[in-house]
């Protein structure tokens, strides 16, 4: 079947004058094909019609497409069962030109952006291995829509605080921020609602606002809106993990700065130019960085045990023992923790990731780790003491310990103050009678304590009422 051109030509060339057999030499076609295309009179080219293979079944197909919830593989087995064989290639080309099960193709759109105008965020989840394990991780990216400027990470989790921990780095690695951050609908930011009725959290706010920028979420569904951040996923899979090896996550990281450095200055067929060449342009647009953008940390307060550790998502922190049983306030950055007593910094140690069950000790706090070698903590003097007092007051130090386990010293030590006051007989009845009915609450121990001390060994002098009258 000749095309549009050949026909035409035909037609052009028959209406000058010349003959078929002329036509057909000069256009190298047969005589057959100049007849037929005389006869037919006109250049469309016809449609060929076939019937199709599946044309018979069509009522089968559209009830087992129902049945089988629109899949075809389900469908040809069905079919295959009935006894009708029709190639499974032959099924999905007819339902594909049928319509069945195809959603409708939309235009996409376009959307440009001006130098500075908007940045787009998003992370996707990746199963990456690292030091020989393979393991689930968020790998977050934030990308210029002007220049295609790209910066990406790999965190072991996804909260609030590893959104400002990422986009601080980002953004000094671009050294100022667009005026509009672009991101899904991820409640990470999103405290409530979507699109543009997204309430962003106001802590989210404020962390925008010290770089002069306002976050915005897209409409739900419509991807081609944060196309620009969407897109660099699928290449850090199929092209920065390919082939590279990571001891931890600081190696994946340090890979992966390099990685996005060597991209930026690649040149993209879609813009004609690389990205570092267009970022020139562009950095002049972006919203300066604050003269001092401070350190990103979580606060919480943690009390030192008897060892001399603060225990932190699984990892153990040693600290100098002067602050055993004492309250101290732990700030947690991205790669440190810092630990102070009041407004005194304590000590300061590489931050463990988290759930790694690591014990860290710092160069001064080895009498911790001693203690933990050589089985159990030495026993204080006080406990020395009321183990060798009474039989009763070894019990209740036993007791005691099982209770608070590494907490213990504080009621040892009013135990021992109350051993230390009271007569030994009292006490040591009123502690039987504690352990008997399992009251390790010292508070009414006490109380018990002073009720025998005061019935058995005082003799109170009698009330005014009960004295004998003179009888003057």
């Amino acid at each position: 079947m000749q095309d549009r051109d050949t026909r035409t030509a035909i037609l052009q060339l028959r209406a000058k004058g010349h003959g078929i057999r002329r036509i057909a030499h000069a256009l190298e076609v047969s005589r057959g094909t100049v007849k037929r295309v005389l006869k037919a009179g006109t250049a469309e080219v016809p449609a060929i019609e076939r019937r199709e293979k599946a044309e018979p079944y069509a009522s089968q197909i559209l009830e087992l497409h129902a049945r089988c919830n629109g899949n075809l593989v389900r469908v040809h087995e069905e079919l295959e069962a009935a006894g009708i064989v029709i190639p499974y290639p032959t099924l999905t080309g007819y339902c594909r030109r049928r319509g069945i099960g195809q959603k409708p193709k939309e235009r996409t759109g376009h959307y440009s952006f001006e130098p500075g105008e908007e940045m787009q965020h998003d992370t996707s989840p990746h199963d990456v291995t690292i030091g020989g394990k393979k393991r689930r991780v968020q790998c977050a990216s934030l990308v210029l829509c002007y220049s295609r400027m790209i910066y990406a990470q790999v965190y072991p989790r996804w909260t609030r605080f590893w959104v400002k921990v990422f986009l601080t780095a980002a953004l000094r690695f671009f050294q100022g921020a667009a005026g509009r951050c672009m991101l899904d609908n991820s409640s990470v930011v999103v405290a409530g609602g979507a699109g543009k009725h997204a309430v962003i959290a106001p802590e989210m706010v404020a962390f925008a606002a010290r770089f002069g920028s306002v976050f915005a979420a897209h409409e739900l569904g419509d991807a081609n809106r944060s196309a620009r951040v969407e897109r660099p996923f699928h290449h850090i899979e199929n092209n920065f993990y390919a082939g590279r090896t990571f001891v931890d996550l600081a190696d994946l990281n340090a890979q992966l700065r390099a990685w996005c450095e060597r991209v930026n200055a690649t040149s993209k067929r879609a813009l004609q130019a690389k990205p570092i060449e267009l970022f020139a342009t562009e950095r002049a647009s972006l919203k300066p960085l604050p003269l001092h953008i401070p350190e990103v940390y979580l606060r919480c307060s943690r009390v030192v045990d008897d060892e001399g550790y603060i225990t932190l998502h699984t990892n153990r922190y040693s600290l100098p023992v002067s602050l055993i049983e004492r309250e101290v306030f732990v700030h947690e950055s991205h790669d440190r923790i810092r630990v102070f007593d009041g407004h005194t910094l304590v000590c300061e140690h590489e931050r463990v990731e988290s759930g790694a069950r690591q014990r860290q000790t710092l160069p001064g706090h080895e009498r911790q780790a001693r203690w933990r070698q050589g089985g159990t903590r030495p026993p204080i003097e006080e406990e020395r003491r009321l183990l060798v007092a009474s039989p009763a007051m070894a019990a209740m130090v036993l007791a005691l310990k099982k209770r608070h386990a590494g907490r213990a010293t504080r009621p040892l030590q009013r135990l021992h103050r109350m051993w230390l006051e009271y007569p030994q007989e009292p006490l040591d009845k009123a502690l039987r009678t504690a352990l008997e009915h399992g009251l390790l609450d010292l508070h009414r121990v006490e109380t018990l304590v002073l009720r025998y001390v005061a019935g058995d060994f005082f003799r109170l002098p009698p009330a005014d009422d009960d004295e004998p009258k003179d009888p003057k």
